[in-house]
C-alpha cells in the first residue's frame, strides 16, 4: 500500500502544482488514499520531495530526481537474478515485483521486448540470448556492486 500511495504521489505532483501538505492529503483522498497529515509528511521525506518555484511564483512539490527514485526502488527489491535464453527472470520481494518492474520500465534499457511482472517475479524478454546475459550482468552490478 506505501509504494502505490507512494507511486500516486509522484504521479500527482506531476500532474498538479502541490503547494502544500494539505493540498497533497486532500488529492490522495480523492485517489482513495484516506491519510493523516503524519503520513504525507513521512512520505515526502522518504520520496525526498523538494519545492520548487514555478514560473508564477509559486513553490509546489517536486521529484529531485525521478530516475533515482526508481532505480533506488528497483535496488531495494531485487533479491535474484538470472536467465534462461532469451528471458531473464528478475526475483523480488514478496509484494514488490509490479513496482520494480515499472522503475525497470521506465529505466530505458535497450534490448528489451517487454516485461511482466507478478507478485514476486519479473519476466524480461530479450531480442536474444546475448542481451539477456549482458542485462542480466548490468543488473547484478547494479544491484550488488
Amino acid at each position: 500500500m506505501k509504494n502505490k500511495r507512494q507511486y500516486k504521489i509522484l504521479d500527482i505532483i506531476k500532474m498538479h502544482d502541490v503547494e502544500t501538505q494539505e493540498m497533497l492529503q486532500n488529492l490522495l483522498a480523492e485517489y482513495g488514499f484516506n491519510v493523516t497529515q503524519a503520513t504525507v509528511s513521512r512520505d515526502i521525506k522518504e520520496l525526498r520531495l523538494v519545492k520548487k518555484m514555478t514560473e508564477n511564483g509559486i513553490y509546489k512539490y517536486a521529484a529531485p530526481e525521478e530516475n533515482r527514485f526508481k532505480k533506488n526502488i528497483f535496488i531495494d527489491t531485487v533479491t535474484g537474478i538470472d536467465y534462461a535464453m532469451n528471458t531473464v527472470v528478475v526475483r523480488c520481494h514478496t509484494g514488490m515485483a509490479q513496482a520494480a518492474c515499472a522503475a525497470l520500465d521506465s529505466m530505458d534499457y535497450s534490448g528489451i521486448v517487454g516485461t511482466l511482472a507478478g507478485d514476486d517475479t519479473i519476466f524480461v524478454l530479450m531480442k536474444t540470448e546475448a542481451e539477456a546475459r549482458k542485462l542480466v550482468k548490468t543488473f547484478k552490478e547494479l544491484v550488488w556492486g
